[in-house]
């Protein structure tokens, strides 16, 4: 690896280590607006074709303290954290917020930050769950032309059509050359550690997207060969559907004589599963995005009866050549709760080894993990059923 390769993919984990930072520093640079976003699914094309910078809130690593008296220990990790920010007032390089999903952890986060910076803009502009009923891409396009006039409000900027436009075709690119890197994963491809393949998607949440793409043609262009994985057990990592798993979870799964060559992870393939139409009009091709997200990467967090997430992962698992599957639940994450079961059902019905493994903020609970996990690459090797 050439050192452009190594000094791009520096300057992308810098950002995802601390997005604060190049926050900031944007900001100084451009003068204007930067919008906070809570995941998964705000068309940060609006806020762009703005001139804004949208970010997604990330969860921070520090210990959560005072965010703990906002919100009761039953939320997720990823909730409390934003709370806590908010609580400790670092959440002040934003100038607004937009909110597009349901998820009623996430809502109690908004509202711990609206009530820490009342005079700060904050917008619930949740998208319909319900994606197979005859009235819902009627209501997707009218919630997306609400987003189109809070960003207008929110940054005094009217956004054309050809604003949008370059915006939705600049995401496009960005998604594409991710899904470059991933490809080469599922094939086999070592070079990128799995923290690095994850620091590409957390910082393409944080950066502007045409510096972003730049840096990954950066890595693309003058990343070595690409040695194979031969040898080592093929995993397929599934959940997290709102922040990332911790870095050392990841590296601990290599470094028990696996390669992941496939995730859906909200912080992996989710994130860049579907681009936008840029033949038909924007606001239309926005919400298609929106319903065709739900079908090339299901979330149980919506409602379509012909899309199931199961079928979707046995799929997913059968073209990567996995062996075995890991699921990393985030602790207090009802729709993933709910759904676990039918999940296992599925994959004990394929034989397909697997393990739940239930994350936290407050840390992993590293040997007992390790011990989890090369257990189940025993059985794969000696070919036993699961005993998830």
């Amino acid at each position: 690896m050439t050192k452009q390769s190594r000094d791009a993919i520096a300057e992308l984990a810098g950002v995802a280590e601390n997005p604060d930072e190049y926050i900031a520093q944007w900001k100084r640079d451009k003068n204007r607006k930067v919008v906070g976003l809570m995941p998964m699914n705000f068309p940060a094309e609006i806020a762009h074709a703005a001139g804004a910078l949208p970010v997604v809130i990330q969860q921070k690593r520090t210990p959560i303290t005072i965010g703990n008296n906002r919100l009761t220990e039953f939320h997720c990790g990823y909730t409390r954290s934003v709370a806590d920010q908010a609580a400790k007032k670092e959440l002040g390089l934003y100038d607004g917020f937009m909110l597009a999903d349901h998820c009623i952890q996430l809502l109690g986060a908004s509202d711990i930050i609206r009530d820490e910076s009342p005079e700060v803009p904050m917008y619930f502009g949740q998208l319909i769950s319900s994606m197979g009923d005859p009235w819902s891409r009627e209501q997707i396009l009218k919630k997306m032309m609400s987003f189109v006039r809070e960003i207008e409000n929110f940054t005094g900027r009217m956004i054309h059509e050809s604003d949008l436009q370059n915006s939705i075709q600049l995401f496009n690119e960005n998604r594409r050359l991710l899904r470059q890197i991933f490809d080469a994963r599922r094939a086999g491809d070592v070079t990128f550690k799995p923290s690095e393949l994850q620091a590409f998607v957390k910082s393409s949440m944080v950066m502007d997207k045409q510096e972003h793409s730049a840096l990954l043609r950066q890595v693309l262009e003058t990343a070595a060969a690409r040695p194979s994985g031969a040898g080592l057990i093929k995993l397929h990592i599934s959940g997290h559907f709102c922040h990332a798993p911790k870095t050392e979870l990841l590296e601990l799964i290599e470094d028990c004589g696996a390669i992941i060559v496939d995730d859906d992870l909200f912080h992996g393939t989710r994130y860049i599963s579907t681009d936008i139409g840029e033949s038909k009009a924007p606001i239309e091709a926005l919400a298609d995005w929106y319903l065709d997200r739900n079908v090339a990467a299901p979330c149980p967090t919506r409602v379509q009866h012909d899309v199931d997430w199961d079928r979707y992962l046995l799929n997913l698992v059968a073209e990567s050549g996995a062996e075995g599957l890991v699921v990393l639940m985030a602790k207090f994450c009802e729709p993933h709760m709910l759904y676990y079961p039918e999940l296992r059902k599925a994959l004990n019905a394929r034989g397909i080894p697997h393990v739940l493994i239930e994350t936290e903020h407050e840390g992993i609970p590293v040997e007992t993990i390790r011990t989890r996990i090369e257990a189940m690459l025993e059985r794969i090797r000696r070919k036993e059923p699961s005993a998830a």
